[in-house]
């Protein structure tokens, strides 16, 4: 963002938020993390006060304290909720309550006290679905596979109609596969690239699925969280979705070689897909993201390998520390 604003970061101790507050704070913005609980994130928490954020506790879902944290924020950032394809159809009820439920409590907050924030959306490459046609673009058809995404599509309609009704201003990321610094270490229900790393410094077997040639579109943190600074700050972003990503695919049996090859560590060993993940298997997906470069002037700077790189030097720091 262009010039100091006041910003919320919704779920800003996670991994997307971390680094996105680090980055808003870097930036002299005036930062409020929300968490659901500091007590799971405690030297994160301390760490972001030290760097000169508020943090304060709430979860999505209460009205009370989505209301007081949105009151006098000038742009928010909504990176909270439920994660996990699989995870969503084996607890659809969780994901409804804190992806459905969450959204519309926030909503209804800023709707009561603060129409003239912006609000960004972190939406999912799962809700194009299964497509054949690649590079996909925003225009494509929206056919979610998984209770999660069709959460994370049903967001973009009240956007869409708080937007409509009440005049909310709003900008949506359709985020492919992020990775790097940041994501805990044993996260298993989505993350693959930080958990492969994981694996291969432990010099532990990296699992993949079937024969591994399905294509994913992979993000380093840093160009996301650039991407949805940019979304922030530019007018022409009001109303409309983007897709964010690398716009190139990459195959995960490669991308396997690729991590043991730069960890120094690591084998690979080929498993039959889990019936349900194998059920909801979207295939090969690669963004287009002509839309964001063209109208923001956004695009990915970190090529891939030199971000694997980054994360695993980070990975092996931390694990020192």
């Amino acid at each position: 963002m262009s010039t100091p604003r006041r910003a919320l970061v919704i779920g800003g101790l996670g991994f997307i938020g971390i680094n996105l507050t680090e980055r808003l704070l870097s930036q002299g913005h005036d930062v409020t993390v929300v968490t659901p609980s500091r007590a799971r994130h405690p030297r994160r928490a301390s760490a972001m006060e030290d760097a000169g954020a508020r943090v304060v506790e709430g979860d999505l879902r209460d009205g009370l304290a989505m209301t007081a944290a949105v009151a006098g924020q000038e742009v928010v950032f909504n990176l909270a909720g439920e994660s996990g394809a699989v995870r969503s159809m084996e607890d659809p009820w969780t994901d409804l309550d804190v992806n459905c439920r969450g959204n519309l409590v926030l909503l209804e907050a800023l709707r009561a006290v603060n129409r003239d924030a912006k609000l960004v959306f972190v939406g999912s490459r799962l809700e194009y679905g299964r497509q054949i046609a690649q590079p996909v673009g925003e225009d494509h058809d929206l056919d979610p596979l998984c209770v999660h995404a069709i959460h994370k599509l049903t967001v973009e309609k009240y956007l869409r109609l708080y937007g409509t009704l009440f005049g909310l201003r709003y900008a949506i990321a359709r985020v492919t596969n992020p990775y790097g610094p940041g994501q805990p270490a044993g996260r298993t229900a989505y993350g693959v690239v930080n958990r492969m790393i994981d694996l291969a410094l432990a010099d532990a077997t990296l699992p993949i699925y079937g024969d591994g040639t399905q294509r994913r579109d992979y993000i380093h943190v840093d160009d996301l969280v650039s991407a949805l600074v940019a979304l922030a700050d530019s007018p022409s972003s009001d109303g409309r979705a983007f897709n964010v990503g690398s716009g190139h695919g990459v195959r995960m049996i490669d991308m396997a070689h690729t991590i043991i090859d730069l960890a120094g560590g690591g084998r690979v060993e080929h498993v039959a897909w889990p019936a349900m993940a194998e059920r909801i298997e979207t295939g090969d997906f690669v963004a287009d993201i002509s839309r964001i470069r063209a109208e923001l002037g956004w695009a990915p700077a970190i090529s891939l390998r030199d971000g694997l790189r980054k994360t695993i030097d980070h990975h092996r720091a931390y694990t020192a520390s």
